[in-house]
């Protein structure tokens, strides 16, 4: 399985992704979102699900990785530009931003991208996408160990693209 992304040239995020951007949530929080493609999908794909995670952030975010994205049922190979906010046709869980170290902002602000904001440094962001085998009973807000708890027995494959995005 292949992940591709306009919004990422020579392994770097386009600054419209995060707080170099223009588009935010009504908390300040970046809101436009990466667009992806996946191409050679498994025999027996059913949908797919997703998580963008920053690693990078667990020193700065008092032990934790920064979840800025989580979503499955996706039926279809793309996702086009700021589809979190625009898209009805897959599910999507809650981000880092409702966390203590995110301001603990409301459930149903954090049910969709929540942009990079790397404060200390260039961060690496990791976009996961799991080919699965079977839809997933899961509702808007759901939280990541959710999802890892339901896909874990119908991932059939997973792939990663890397993306640094500037401090």
């Amino acid at each position: 399985m292949i992940i591709t992304s306009t919004g990422i040239k020579d392994g770097i995020i386009d600054n419209r992704y995060g707080k170099h951007g223009s588009a935010f949530d009504i908390n300040g929080v970046p809101s436009y979102s990466l667009p992806f493609k996946v191409e050679q999908a498994p025999k027996g794909m059913k949908c797919f699900a997703l998580l963008l995670e920053d690693k990078d952030a667990f020193p700065v975010s008092n032990g934790f990785s920064w979840i800025h994205w989580t979503a499955v049922n996706i039926t279809r190979n793309e996702l086009k530009d700021n589809e979190s906010r625009t898209a009805t046709d897959f599910i999507q869980g809650v981000n880092s931003w409702i966390s203590m170290q995110g301001g603990s902002l409301k459930r149903e602000h954090c049910r969709y991208y929540g942009g990079m904001t790397p404060p200390d440094k260039p961060h690496i962001y990791e976009l996961h996408v799991f080919a699965l085998n079977s839809m997933l009973d899961l509702q808007n807000g759901f939280n990541m160990n959710e999802m890892f708890h339901l896909m874990r027995p119908h991932i059939l494959e997973t792939s990663t693209l890397l993306g640094i995005y500037p401090n």
